[in-house]
């Protein structure tokens, strides 16, 4: 791993929202780029604007300014981060800006909706129930595979499956609402009721709350992150790519041919085990020992 580099930022909070991902008030993305190396990730995508994104680099006096941004806001809330950058990659260890975050709005009653692949949030579980104490809290882990010997191949460079699902289990004994986002599923890879089956049973287990599969299963592939997928496709699994093409051509959505019975069946797991998949009721859940609007004037 390489030494950390920093970049210059103006700003570490988004405007507010009144309605984000669950039920998320504004967005944090404390870092840049991310060393996970996931063959399938969204964030490589040109739009994004991220260049080497495998190269990690944190942001010039973060804290200071997320602190200044989080005093000059006119309404509280829960901030959501993860969506573009893993909080907790391997350089957070050191740094501990996240924790520095989450102390930040400890102190100003602010809440925090975590995405993450990585167990070190295991290590701000003080901060995470001290939030609860006045503020939405909620984790969830990315788990695309049941098994830890194809979460190796799809994601080398984080932490296996079983131990996300273990870190899940000890937030959830702590209190801390949890659920897990289950995608992308990779057509022909991972797009298997045995995998999908055997996430929903493992989350069971582990206490998760909820299961976010988004709109169906499949993939989304723009420009640069199609490139690289195909590039990974190329080493990992001959003629795939072929396949691939042949299916969805450039189609952005890629969905699995089994995507409506994988749903069928997603659904059926998850009501046998009371584990929600619509994102209104994770949103609910999150919010509602909480007011989501603690102040009457808008940002």
């Amino acid at each position: 791993m390489n030494d950390l580099t920093f970049i210059d930022a103006k700003s570490i909070l988004s405007p507010y929202m009144a309605n984000g991902w669950f039920g998320a008030h504004y967005n944090m993305n404390l870092y840049r780029g991310c060393p996970h190396g996931c063959i399938y990730c969204f964030s490589r995508n040109e739009c994004y604007q991220i260049d080497q994104f495998d190269r990690v680099r944190g942001k010039k006096n973060a804290l200071a300014i997320l602190e200044q941004e989080l005093k000059k806001k006119r309404k509280s809330g829960a901030v959501l981060t993860g969506s573009m950058s893993d909080p907790y990659n391997p350089y957070e260890a050191e740094t501990c800006t996240m924790r520095g975050a989450l102390s930040l709005f400890n102190q100003m009653h602010y809440g925090a909706i975590i995405l993450t692949k990585s167990d070190l949030v295991l290590r701000d579980i003080d901060l995470l129930c001290a939030i609860k104490t006045h503020s939405p809290v909620a984790v969830n882990f990315t788990i695309t595979c049941a098994e830890d010997s194809l979460s190796s191949v799809l994601e080398p460079f984080v932490c296996p499956s079983s131990a996300r699902f273990r870190a899940l289990k000890t937030l959830a004994e702590a209190g801390i609402p949890c659920g897990i986002l289950l995608m992308p599923i990779l057509p022909f890879i991972n797009d298997t009721l045995e995998n999908i089956i055997g996430i929903v049973e493992k989350a069971a287990l582990a206490g998760a709350k909820w299961i976010e599969a988004g709109y169906g299963f499949c993939v989304t592939l723009r420009a640069n992150q199609r490139q690289y997928f195909y590039e990974q496709l190329d080493h990992l699994y001959p003629d795939m790519k072929e396949r691939y093409i042949k299916a969805f051509g450039k189609a952005y959505s890629c969905y699995s041919p089994h995507d409506r019975e994988l749903k069928k069946q997603f659904r059926s797991c998850c009501e046998k085990h009371h584990i929600l998949y619509q994102s209104d009721a994770m949103a609910r859940l999150i919010h509602q020992d909480y007011e989501t609007v603690q102040l009457s004037f808008f940002d």
